[in-house]
């Protein structure tokens, strides 16, 4: 079965920087699949944060844009986050296709698997 786990969630004061990973096991990950990292903030749904299509391409939300990084080295996703605001206050959760293009990078139905998340706070 494939598993996804991030890493490296936690609390950090407002201006300060985070590095999340996820480590994707269960099968033999391509470099063309597509990978994404989204969040939930208390009370809201999905928001795409960042993704990277195998085919090439990156897409930040507005919200993160210059701040954030997304990247993947072998079977292990990270997430660069930078600046950070009390906005940026979510659950964080890393996801991947086999796709190497989707039609929306940024929603969530893209992506057939999906990690458990790993909480970031943010406090100012």
């Amino acid at each position: 079965q494939v598993r996804l786990e991030e890493f490296g969630g936690g609390s950090v004061q407002a201006g300060g920087s985070l590095r999340l990973s996820c480590v994707v096991s269960g099968y033999n990950y391509k470099d063309y699949y597509s990978i994404a990292w989204f969040r939930v903030a208390p009370g809201k749904g999905h928001e795409g944060v960042a993704a990277a299509l195998g085919l090439g391409t990156t897409t930040y939300a507005d919200s993160v844009k210059g701040r954030f990084t997304i990247s993947r080295d072998k079977n292990t996703l990270y997430l660069e986050m930078n600046s950070l605001k009390s906005e940026d206050t979510a659950r964080y959760y890393c996801a991947t296709d086999e796709r190497s293009w989707v039609r929306n990078p940024l929603a969530n139905n893209e992506y057939n698997y999906w990690g458990r998340g790993t909480q970031v706070t943010v406090s100012s």
